[in-house]
């Protein structure tokens, strides 16, 4: 009894430090001064929705921001009028709340808050990091089922993961959220650039299309590099410290974490240097065209292994694995080669070294940012075409957005960081030879200054910017958000 006493008092403890709103009316100066992700706008309207009984799981990789956003939703709730005691926060993997279930934790805190347990006042109850507790997905359930008046908002790292158990434990009553690393547009707005880009059209398809432009390339390229390098994180983003070493900032809080702690808790993997070995490898080669056999054979790992390592890392949000099709934008039946990307480019600086637009890998890691900002988009299927023109040569085409209703392409971007294929189009012998066999009229080729169009016999190629096109990319990626979630 003395025991269960004084643990009680310990929770009672911690939850007071974690929700200083009960007592000062705000959430800590350290989470207020920082500066809000753009998603927030999008996050914060699915957790004031009352209509629909319905948890929200805000999910992503691990250092992107969740748990600042939850108390800055919070922040929001406590400026529209929300009651400073109806608002709970709990953070899961905290020691002391170990193998206690989410009721229990909510009970406690109406308790500390001297209020009865079967209150019909509308609350908003937060646990981030949910991962940590086993079978969380039956808990909150329950909970949402039991508390009509409660809306119950839980965070985790473990993206794929939490997602599964949400779909298969919590129909209609969960509702997913994907947070991702920062993209290339709210890099530049966290950093104060804003005015170097300016809003233009783009005529396509006989259509007129939004796209940004800059006043000065020279100093938006700066940017896309420093993107490359130091650009996921809103930590690192801020911290010339960090910045200096960003190796040891993410390496620890980021990778180990997940590669050591978080995918062999989850999975029960025993040998943790062996998929370290493995991610590490995947992480040098961003970009690249990978086959299991032939990762076998470089790593020494069996496929069978490699294959759950790869669908782990995926489950993390460090990688991300984009399928082939080939010159008729057709799919292999029998998959034997993919393209394997990092999430964000920053992590490859943080395992090896920064990058210079000079360097060898710029290539492989302009295209891995280009990837970065259309991964996070769920409505749209993004492929790269690969096939062979004959017996020496195969041929690419970076990025290809296939059509989910007629399983045909529909884009087509070819990924340069340079400016030679503007002034020497006819180089680009493979996209000329894809584009009409597919039926496509007009395709975007990325440049490292050149802004044009040129009209060649059957095609329209528009040059663009890399950095501007990332950056009208991420913010499309971001727009589409609202209209995933009804907005």
């Amino acid at each position: 009894m003395e025991y269960t006493s004084l643990l009680e008092k310990q929770i009672i403890g911690r939850l007071r430090i974690d929700n200083p709103w009960w007592t000062e009316g705000e959430i800590h100066e350290y989470y207020k001064a920082m500066t809000p992700r753009m998603y927030l706008d999008i996050f914060h309207p699915l957790v004031t929705e009352n209509d629909i009984k319905r948890a929200i799981i805000l999910m992503g990789p691990r250092r992107v921001g969740k748990t600042v956003m939850l108390y800055h939703c919070i922040q929001r709730l406590l400026d529209n009028g929300v009651p400073q005691q109806n608002i709970i926060y709990i953070s899961v993997e905290t020691p002391i709340y170990n193998n206690i279930f989410l009721e229990q934790l909510f009970t406690l805190s109406k308790q500390t808050l001297g209020q009865p347990v079967d209150s019909k006042e509308k609350y908003y109850v937060f646990f981030d990091e949910i991962q940590y507790l086993k079978d969380w997905e039956v808990n909150l359930k329950s909970l949402v089922d039991t508390y009509k008046n409660v809306k119950f908002v839980a965070s985790g790292s473990a993206a794929a993961e939490l997602k599964k158990k949400s779909i298969e434990s919590g129909a209609g009553r969960f509702t997913d959220f994907s947070l991702p690393p920062l993209t290339f547009y709210e890099y530049i707005h966290l950093k104060g650039y804003e005015k170097l880009m300016y809003p233009t059209t783009l005529a396509w398809k006989g259509d007129s299309i939004k796209y940004y432009n800059t006043v000065d390339i020279q100093k938006l390229n700066s940017l896309f590099i420093d993107y490359i390098n130091y650009g996921g994180y809103p930590e690192v983003v801020f911290s010339q410290k960090i910045q200096e070493n960003p190796g040891q900032f993410i390496r620890h809080d980021i990778i180990d974490k997940v590669l050591l702690r978080d995918l062999p808790s989850l999975y029960g993997i025993k040998d943790v240097q062996e998929l370290n070995a493995v991610f590490t490898m995947l992480a040098y080669h961003s970009g690249g065209q990978f086959s299991y056999e032939g990762l076998s054979k470089e790593s020494g790992v069996r496929k069978e292994v490699l294959k759950k390592y790869i669908q782990y890392l995926e489950a993390a949000f460090l990688i991300k694995v984009i399928h082939r099709t080939d010159d008729t934008a057709k799919s292999y039946q029998r998959e034997t080669q993919f393209k394997i990307y990092l999430t964000n480019p920053s992590l490859r600086c943080a395992l090896f070294q920064p990058i210079t637009e000079s360097d060898e890998e710029i290539g492989d890691m302009v295209e891995t940012t280009v990837y970065a900002q259309w991964i996070p988009r769920k409505s749209t299927d993004i492929s790269y075409a690969n096939w062979r023109i004959n017996k020496k040569s195969q041929g690419e085409v970076d990025i290809v957005g296939i059509d989910p209703a007629r399983q045909k392409p529909s884009w087509a971007v070819e990924v340069k960081w340079s400016d030679r294929y503007a002034e020497r189009p006819g180089e680009l012998e493979a996209l000329l030879t894809y584009m009409p066999k597919n039926k496509l009229t007009e395709a975007i080729v990325t440049t490292k200054t050149i802004t044009q169009t040129k009209e060649l016999e059957f095609v329209t190629l528009h040059f663009l910017p890399v950095a501007c096109y990332a950056y009208t990319v991420a913010e499309n990626t971001i727009l589409s958000k609202y209209d995933e979630y009804g907005l």
